[in-house]
Parts: C-alpha cells; sequence; structure tokens
C-alpha cells in the first residue's frame, strides 16, 4: 500500500539538509528521504530554533493554521493477550493494570465531556488483539447511544487487528477514521512485539483505507530504536500515507520490559517531530502520550511551533495528561484556531 506521489531526493554532496528542505519540501511539498531524515535527526542544538521554524513554515503551507483536537477513551482496558513491551495493558506483565469495560453510560458521558472542550474527534479503544463480537456490539451500541444523547462529534476507533468483516461493519456503523500504529520501524518492530507482525498491522491499515476510513497511524519514539532506525519509520509511515500520524513518547510503564527505559530527551524529541513534519508534509501530525513527561509545558508550545497541527487533550489511556483547559489556553496564545467539526466532515 504505497501512496507516496514523489520520490524524495538525498543530500547533494556538501549541501546543507535544511537548505534542501526547504527548497524540496517547503516549496515543493516533496517529503525527506531516509538519508535526509537522519540528516535532520543529526543536526546540533545550536541548529534546533531554525529546523522547528522551518518545520512551522512547512506546517503552515501545506496544511494551514488550524489545530484538530481530540479525546480517546478506553472501552475495554487491561488484560490484552499480546506482548507489545512498552504497554501496561498486556496481560503478559505485572502491570497495575487490570482488566475493566466501559459501560454505554461511561462512554456517553467520556464523548460529552470531550465535546464540550471544543474536540472535534473522540476516540473509542480497546486493549484487545483485534475486536470479538462483544466489542463490536459494544462500540455499535455506544455509537448509537453518543448520536441519540446529540453529541456532535465525529467518532474514530482503535480496536487493534480488522478482518475485512469487521472493516466493514465499522465503516456501517459510521467510524470515520481508525487508528493502528505501525509503532516502530519495521526492522525493529521484533524487538518491541512477538505475537504478532509488522505485516499484520500493515494489512488491517490497507483494508482500512480501501474501505474508505481515515487512516490514522503512528507510533512511539524512545523504545530502544537507533537513529537510523527513527529515520526508517519515518520514511515507512510517508510510504503509508496516514491522513493522521499520532506521536507518542514512551512513557517507561512499571511492571513492562521497559519501565527502566530513560525518558527521550526533550531536544531529541523536538528534533525528532520536526523531521516526521519535514518527512511527511501535508499529514495531520499529532502530539500524543508522553509529550509531557518529555518535553514539560515549554516544549509542548516549542513542538506545536515546530510542525504539531493536531493534540489529544485530557487524560491518555492508562496515564493523566494535561488538563485540556491548558491546552486549549496554550492554543489560543499561539493564535492558532481550533478545526471545526464540519471541516473534519
Amino acid at each position: 500500500m504505497t501512496v507516496a506521489a514523489h520520490k524524495a531526493e538525498d543530500i547533494a554532496p556538501g549541501q546543507d539538509v535544511l537548505d534542501a528542505a526547504r527548497e524540496q519540501v517547503l516549496e515543493r511539498g516533496v517529503g525527506l528521504s531516509e538519508q535526509q531524515v537522519l540528516a535532520v535527526l543529526r543536526l546540533g542544538d545550536d541548529r534546533i530554533q531554525e529546523l522547528l521554524a522551518l518545520a512551522h513554515d512547512v506546517r503552515m503551507r501545506w496544511c494551514g493554521p488550524e489545530v484538530e483536537v481530540e479525546g480517546i477513551v478506553s472501552v475495554k482496558t487491561g488484560g490484552c493477550p499480546e506482548d507489545c513491551h512498552f504497554c501496561s495493558q498486556s496481560g503478559r506483565f505485572p502491570t497495575p493494570v487490570r482488566a475493566a469495560w466501559l459501560d454505554i453510560p461511561g462512554l456517553v458521558e467520556a464523548a460529552r465531556q470531550t465535546a464540550e472542550t471544543g474536540a472535534t474527534e473522540f476516540c473509542i479503544v480497546a486493549a484487545v488483539r483485534g475486536p470479538d463480537k462483544r466489542l463490536m456490539s459494544q462500540v455499535r451500541e455506544g455509537i448509537r447511544a453518543i448520536e441519540d444523547a446529540g453529541i456532535d462529534i465525529q467518532i474514530a476507533c482503535s480496536l487493534g487487528m480488522l478482518t475485512q468483516d469487521q472493516v466493514n461493519e465499522l465503516v456501517e456503523m459510521g467510524v470515520h477514521r481508525y487508528n493502528h500504529n505501525l509503532e516502530t520501524a519495521r526492522s525493529h518492530f521484533p524487538e518491541v512485539v512477538t505475537t504478532h507482525s509488522w505485516e499484520e498491522r500493515w494489512e488491517t491499515l490497507r483494508m482500512v483505507r480501501e474501505a474508505g476510513m481515515e487512516v490514522c497511524c503512528g507510533g512511539i519514539v524512545g523504545m530502544g530504536e537507533t537513529e537510523e532506525q527513527r529515520a526508517e519509520f519515518a520514511v515507512q509511515l510517508a510510504e503509508l500515507g496516514p491522513h493522521e500520524v499520532p506521536m507518542n513518547f514512551l512513557i517507561p510503564q512499571p511492571g513492562t520490559p521497559y519501565e527502566d527505559y530513560e525518558v527521550v530527551d526533550g531536544k531529541d524529541a523536538l528534533r525528532i517531530v520536526a523531521a516526521f513534519r519535514l518527512a511527511m508534509p501535508r499529514t495531520m501530525l499529532r502530539f500524543a502520550g508522553g509529550r509531557e513527561l518529555t518535553l514539560g509545558d515549554l516544549g509542548a508550545e516549542q513542538g506545536m511551533l515546530g510542525g504539531i497541527n493536531a493534540i489529544i487533550v485530557g487524560n491518555y489511556l492508562t496515564n493523566l495528561g494535561r488538563p485540556a483547559s491548558r491546552d486549549l489556553e496554550m492554543l489560543d496564545e499561539l493564535s492558532m484556531p481550533i478545526k471545526a467539526l464540519n471541516d473534519t466532515l
């Protein structure tokens, strides 16, 4: 499923990567190659502000000033049979998270609170390998209840790997976007997950796209990958051509194999955000989990001025985020308008 419209170029001998990016990405809208992304990731700290300014210019030219705001809720938490090494919801690790289901009234209330923040997107998430009949039925009932309550918000889902019949059923329910992260570079994936393959995830994304739903696909940075693999991942996502890429930074979860991993350095995180923007000039790039731990308040603002144009507000699946009001105040201070619902449809 390769949808890249142009072949990115490599750096000419002696050429500065940011000079090349200005002509290639800013002027022509062609994303950076893997070699170019790697060169960006290796820029010195003294060039970070120049890099962020360029990434912001690219975002403004090819995406515009608006920011899409989203809230997420877990309808089924914990007890997942997969061994994703970063995840506190895996039933294979001794984490504090226990299996639990959210009832329909709780789901409706979460959607209402999300809509009240001004968000246009509400994502229903479940910790599963893939949905069974019970989960599909609960999602259907939940979507119907949200609609019956008159809550004006778009519904997205993240329910693991899908069959073609399940893809078709979600389309029939009115789900307009599906999230399924590739998580990391193809070459690094076997170090992160052993119970399923990168290719299985790719196949779900292929079916989602062909069924007409928007594809939301990103991953987590800081899981022991090399700089080369970060560049590889950015270009693999660009080849996929997702509508949206969530940018997560590892939150070391107690009880998981990654509980003692170091948090990604803030300056590295900013370099990564900008590099991903330069690899995908037209894609919605969303701040997601771990930004508070990695970047803090000031870093979040720098990221919004360094290529980010979407944000999850409130809490994440098993971790606290910033209060939605603080993120909305930040967007107002940065003069970044929230994308209206009728622009999302």
